[in-house]
C-alpha cells in the first residue's frame, strides 16, 4: 500500500464499504439492525435512498478520480511530478 497515496486509498475503501452495505442491503441484511416496528415506510425508503446515493457517489468518485494503480499509472503519476502538474 505504500505505492499508492492516501487520495486512493481513501476513496478505493469508502468504495469498497458502499459496495458491501449496497450488497447486504439487496439481501436483505441490512447494517443497521432495526426492527421493522421502529421503521417507518418513508424512513425505510430514504435509508435504501440515502445508500443508493452513497454508493452511487463513491462509485463515480473511484471511477473518474487518476488512481495511478498500474506500473504504467505509477509512470504517468511521476511524470507529472517531475513536469510540476501535480503535488
Amino acid at each position: 500500500m505504500k505505492t499508492f497515496d492516501k487520495g486512493t486509498v481513501i476513496r478505493m475503501v469508502l468504495l469498497l464499504i458502499a459496495l458491501v452495505n449496497q450488497s447486504l442491503i439487496m439481501f436483505g441484511k441490512p447494517v443497521l439492525p432495526i426492527s421493522d416496528d421502529q421503521v417507518t415506510s418513508l424512513a425505510d425508503t430514504l435509508y435504501l435512498a440515502g445508500s443508493m446515493i452513497f454508493t452511487l457517489a463513491t462509485t463515480l468518485a473511484a471511477w473518474f478520480k487518476n488512481n495511478y494503480v498500474t506500473t504504467k499509472g505509477h509512470l504517468q503519476k511521476e511524470t507529472l511530478k517531475q513536469k510540476g502538474f501535480t503535488k
